[in-house]
């Protein structure tokens, strides 16, 4: 998709491994809706390597079969968009601990990780987001 010159093309032409942690409150806060609108538009480059981990009540974002009122935008519905195109989608195993999370509510895909996994994916990226 998209020559050299292309905006879908990464500086260079190599595939570019992009972090985004999340860890602002699910609902009752921007942050989490615009980093995973920003999740959804780099998981649609082919150049792009996208991982997002959620920490805090963040992981709340994750769970499965959410129940808004009308208005509201669907959070679980976004990172299954992300994960659609082979996104990585880590928990924070703590954090989901902390808000009586287990591993079955997830939505599918997304799965507990933990500090050294995220410590491994920061190193390995060659940009980290933070919301």
């Amino acid at each position: 998709m998209g020559g050299p010159d292309s905006p879908q093309t990464a500086k260079g032409g190599k595939t570019m491994n992009v972090l985004i942690i999340i860890n602002g409150p699910a609902y009752g806060s921007e942050l989490p809706f615009n980093g995973l609108r920003l999740a959804r538009e780099l998981a649609k480059r082919d150049d792009v390597r996208l991982r997002v981990f959620l920490m805090g009540d963040a992981v709340v974002a994750a769970l499965a079969g959410q129940q808004l009122p009308d208005g509201y935008y669907h959070l679980d519905r976004m990172l299954t968009s992300c994960l659609r195109r082979d996104t990585e989608v880590g928990c924070c195993g703590t954090c989901m601990n902390a808000r009586a999370i287990d591993d079955a509510q997830l939505v599918d895909g997304a799965r507990r990780s933990s500090m050294e996994e995220l410590a491994t994916w920061t190193i390995e990226a060659d940009r980290v987001v933070t919301f």
